[in-house]
């Protein structure tokens, strides 16, 4: 600047780095491990239909993101945008193996990002929109492979934990976890040398002698550790063989080495039908539009930083929330969006403040939710004692006298056993204003085909009583001695306790506003029947008031249908319907 350039171009010049032209994505379509260990150790009619669905499944993503994702900015700043009218062009070669020689049935997607306008000319795909919406492709990618497999195969899916405190997987049911473990064997090397980086991380001091980084490893710098790891771990690539030959090595290898027995491996797709054939009898793929946008707005809110979240964050996790409840069943088309709207229309809040003219598109509209759920919050530390002088203070958990590996470095857990519990609470708002849409969700249902614990109960069946008026049904919102088991296995126990204590004060909310409804209710009828003029024709001057069993201070009043705004009327005996909404804070 001081020798007259403006300051763009003085910044231009004094940047770091150079500007990399991006010319092309490379994808990688990767099934489920147990789908392609069936693949690897099956007969050879297995490998040619898990192959296929996987040709599917692939053609699926690539059509989801040529209609919805892939646009052709033109103009200045790119504020015109266009779908390409001709598709994308791309070029995909498969393998069968990975580095470690272990099986991994992949596909190596080469997609370019220039595509053709409607006027012929050539353009750039936006590559950051290619980017934002992996997590969805991928979300897509998953789900429909395993519904396609299983359909093809009579298969299904279940949730297997494979990291406490991380959303479950879908794996197919059946395979046992010896055999993924066995193909795991780049994987334990990437996991060793992780723990020798994350003790370097967090012993790692500056040139005052401080501590560079916080003693905890999270989960953002274990994401940047673990790219280290697998490049510091990366062997070279063995000479090609047959495909033939892989498979027949790969079976020996599994008998020898897996300590899973030869006739389970050979009938391993048998072990899985069957499998298939007790899951479909004990769990019921049950879909509720309503329910499954409360569970999908739950986890987005609570798994993002700050309770934002875009759309696209909730079509990923309700594409993930489909393949929990379907268990590998294929679903109608459009369903996951339908999930998305409803969720957006129900339980989202639009916190947008669009400066610019991308701000102004739907993908980039900025939500959070409607409700407040203070105990999902992170978890305060609880404050420190005063010191006592009798007692000696607790000794340190680790110090940087101490050897690698003679302590344990801590973890900063992800929060999805908090949004598990999240969309268990707004469910259980769901369940005690059933009056929406002329019917009542079967929370049980979603519940048991959706997550593997059962928190909410099941209706207790009362034996008839004669001729005696049945009473209204009483359901609790959550089964609390289930929650306090569940806070037993969990890790986060503070912010379980903290919904445990929220749980209760939702009862006692919702029995005094349903009290509060009812008391309104009749007060209004009261005073409408008081204020209606008597005509000579009215039916209650020749019908005398018979004692009856009817609600408000007027006990010898006749049955009569309340009909008052807001409040549905419920023809007496009975409690009416009420719109009272429970309000979370």
């Amino acid at each position: 600047m001081a020798a007259g350039k403006s300051p763009k171009a003085a910044f231009r010049a004094g940047a770091l780095g150079r500007r990399v032209t991006v010319t092309g994505v490379d994808l990688v379509f990767r099934p489920q491990p147990t789908i392609y260990l069936i693949w690897a150790l099956g007969d050879e009619k297995t490998r040619r239909v898990i192959e296929a669905a996987h040709e599917r499944a692939i053609v699926r993503v690539l059509a989801w993101i040529e209609d919805q994702v892939a646009v052709i900015r033109y103009g200045k700043d790119g504020i015109y945008k266009v779908r390409p009218p001709g598709g994308l062009v791309a070029a995909r070669f498969r393998h069968y193996e990975a580095r470690s020689g272990m099986p991994l049935l992949h596909d190596h997607l080469m997609l370019s990002v220039k595509g053709q306008r409607l006027d012929g000319k050539w353009g750039s795909i936006h590559s950051e929109a290619l980017f934002e919406n992996t997590v969805a492709a991928s979300a897509l990618y998953n789900e429909t492979v395993a519904a396609e497999v299983c359909e093809a195969l009579g298969l299904a899916t279940e949730p297997r934990t494979v990291t406490a405190g991380r959303r479950p997987v879908m794996e197919i049911a059946g395979v046992p976890h010896e055999l993924i473990r066995w193909t795991a064997r780049r994987g334990e090397q990437i996991a060793a040398c992780l723990k020798e980086l994350e003790t370097e991380y967090v012993t790692a001091v500056g040139d005052d002698g401080e501590l560079k980084y916080l003693p905890a490893v999270s989960e953002r710098a274990r994401v940047h550790l673990n790219k280290m790891a697998a490049h510091k771990t990366r062997p070279p690539k063995k000479k090609a063989r047959s495909l033939a030959q892989l498979r027949a090595d790969w079976k020996q290898s599994a008998i020898d080495t897996s300590k899973v027995a030869a006739d389970i491996i050979n009938s391993l797709l048998e072990r899985a039908r069957a499998a298939a054939a007790a899951i479909r009898a004990r769990v019921a793929t049950v879909v509720d539009v309503a329910l499954a946008a409360v569970d999908v707005t739950a986890m987005v809110f609570v798994m993002n930083s700050g309770g934002r979240f875009h759309r696209r964050h909730l079509l990923a996790e309700a594409r993930r929330h489909l393949a929990l409840v379907l268990r590998g069943r294929r679903r109608e088309a459009g369903l996951d969006d339908r999930i998305v709207d409803a969720a957006i229309a129900a339980h989202c809040l639009d916190i947008s403040e669009p400066k610019t003219t991308r701000g102004l598109l739907s993908d980039y509209r900025l939500y959070t939710a409607r409700w407040v759920l203070p105990d999902l919050q992170p978890a305060r530390r609880p404050p420190t004692p005063a010191p006592n002088p009798v007692q000696p203070p607790p000794a340190e958990p680790w110090t940087l006298d101490q050897e690698a590996g003679e302590w344990e470095i801590p973890r900063v857990p992800l929060r999805y056993d908090r949004a598990v519990l999240a969309a268990t609470v707004v469910r259980g708002k769901l369940r005690t204003t059933t009056a929406r849409r002329g019917r009542a969700y079967d929370g049980a249902a979603h519940q048991q085909a959706a997550t593997p614990e059962q928190l909410l109960t099941h209706p207790a069946t009362a034996p008839e009583r004669g001729d005696q008026e049945p009473e209204a049904e009483h359901r609790e919102t959550v089964d609390l001695p289930a929650l306090r088991a569940l806070k037993k296995s969990r890790t986060d126990v503070e912010a379980l306790g903290f919904t445990d204590e929220q749980l209760r004060r939702l009862l006692q909310v919702s029995t005094r506003a349903g009290h509060q409804s009812r008391k309104r209710t009749a007060e209004r009828a009261d005073r409408q029947g008081a204020d209606a003029p008597h005509r000579e024709d009215n039916q209650q001057t020749h019908h005398p008031r018979q004692p009856g069993p009817c609600h408000g201070p007027d006990a010898g009043r006749r049955p009569r249908p309340l009909r008052s705004r807001g409040y549905p009327g419920a023809p007496c005996p009975g409690v009416p319907r009420s719109r009272t909404l429970l309000r979370f804070s």
